[in-house]
């Protein structure tokens, strides 16, 4: 289903919600690029299993908003579940409910416990399982508009 002008339920256009879900994805992207290109700071395994579920989220996405294709979100949710899967995952080791180390945040590799890996006062583990969230719940409501 393509969407032109109709408005959901509430009064939210459909593509409007496709289109903050590829900003998110896509501000994401950027951002870790820019961390890890810009910044030298290496990323830990997590962290790059994070990136391959998010960097397709920011193309299929984009492709989407600009073709109005609403049911994007039958491709853009296993991606999204997965990569916060991971990102839940990351951030319970991260706070040490999980008593594991994260693999190689060691002294000699990169380490997502450093105070330089924090955002905003929140660490990246936490960032990437908030935004995984936030496209995930715009997922969820552009299917109930378009359904």
């Amino acid at each position: 289903m393509t969407a032109g002008s109709d408005a959901g339920r509430n009064g939210t256009s459909p593509v409007a919600l496709l289109f903050a879900a590829w900003l998110i994805a896509l501000s994401a992207s950027l951002a870790v690029l820019f961390i890890g290109e810009v910044l030298g700071q290496a990323p830990c395994n997590l962290c790059w299993f994070q990136r391959a579920f998010m960097f397709p989220l920011a193309i299929i996405l984009g492709v989407a908003a600009w073709r109005a294709d609403l049911s994007i979100w039958r491709y853009a949710a296993p991606l999204t579940v997965l990569g916060g899967a991971i990102a839940l995952y990351h951030s319970l080791l991260y706070a040490g409910i999980v008593p594991a180390p994260i693999v190689p945040c060691t002294a000699s590799g990169p380490s997502c416990t450093d105070d330089a890996m924090l955002i905003l006062g929140l660490p990246i583990p936490l960032l990437s399982l908030l935004t995984f969230g936030a496209i995930l719940v715009l997922l969820i409501q552009l299917r109930r508009i378009s359904t």
